[in-house]
């Protein structure tokens, strides 16, 4: 017998408990299901065959790409990646395109999201994840410690408890899209305290907070060896993920010509008189 859920058992439960699913709202669907993962034991090994779905966007390595169109979930905490694709799942996180690799049919039942979830979190993070210019790093720090360090922690760690996303060594592009998704509403599960917190941001501060969290370093032990690549997918053809483009500097203004010297006139002759 498969240890997978069966596709809907979080519903039938639902169901049962407070009535038919549509009076529920996404959050109480996903939170069940959230609850009923936390309960079980997870396998990482039949996590590696769950992920193969995941690394057609992933990669592999669970890097995501360096453009942000992809995250970095390598690393993550277990809770987060759990809570994250209950949400999407329970269409409590708007994700169009992740949505229909996270269905039952497709990711498993709750025994699935534990397996693959511990399976990511194992995932030796990239070193070199996406930053921003680099050029207002230090108004980033103050935006950082001041705003962001109580839920995300001082070196971007997260926090498993409050299933608080790490985010050091996330690619830039990608903090900024969630950014902008968080502080317009379009990212549906988002804490509200932080939706509060950032609405005031400025362009200038959200993209210097957000470049001086990318650069903040996971610990050694959890960053991969430069050239690594995941054992567990020899075959997997890698297509070349291009590197962003460098942020451009302002040129510096051309050097004025100096104005050539005026020639000297020759000298009019004195009229002679006659």
């Amino acid at each position: 017998m498969s240890t997978y859920s069966a596709p809907g058992t979080v519903a039938l439960v639902l169901y049962f408990m407070v009535g038919p699913v549509a009076a529920s709202t996404p959050a109480e669907v996903a939170r069940a299901e959230y609850d009923e993962v936390m309960a079980l034991t997870p396998d990482p090994e039949r996590g590696r065959a769950v992920y193969l779905t995941c690394s057609v966007c992933h990669r592999p390595e669970g890097w995501g790409t360096p453009d942000g169109a992809y995250p970095q979930i390598a690393g993550q905490l277990p809770t987060v990646i759990i809570k994250q694709l209950a949400d999407i799942r329970a269409r409590n996180r708007d994700n169009p395109l992740m949505y229909p690799f996270s269905v039952p049919s497709i990711l498993g039942g709750s025994q699935g999201i534990a397996d693959v979830a511990a399976y990511v979190a194992s995932l030796p993070m990239t070193p070199h994840n996406g930053l921003g210019p680099g050029n207002d790093l230090e108004l980033g720090q103050k935006l950082y410690e001041d705003n962001c360090v109580k839920c995300h922690g001082k070196l971007g760690e997260g926090n498993p408890e409050e299933h608080m996303p790490a985010v050091a060594g996330q690619h830039y592009q990608y903090l900024m899209r969630q950014f902008d998704a968080i502080r317009s509403g379009r990212r549906l599960n988002s804490d509200p305290k932080m939706v509060k917190q950032i609405e005031g941001f400025t362009p200038r501060e959200q993209a210097a907070v957000l470049d001086y969290t990318a650069r903040l370093r996971p610990p050694q032990e959890k960053l991969a060896q430069e050239g690594w690549l995941n054992p567990d997918f020899p075959h997997f053809v890698r297509p070349t993920v291009p590197e962003p483009p460098p942020f451009p500097e302002m040129p510096e203004p051309p050097a004025i010509p100096e104005m050539p010297a005026m020639p000297e006139m020759p000298a009019t002759p004195a009229p002679t008189r006659r």
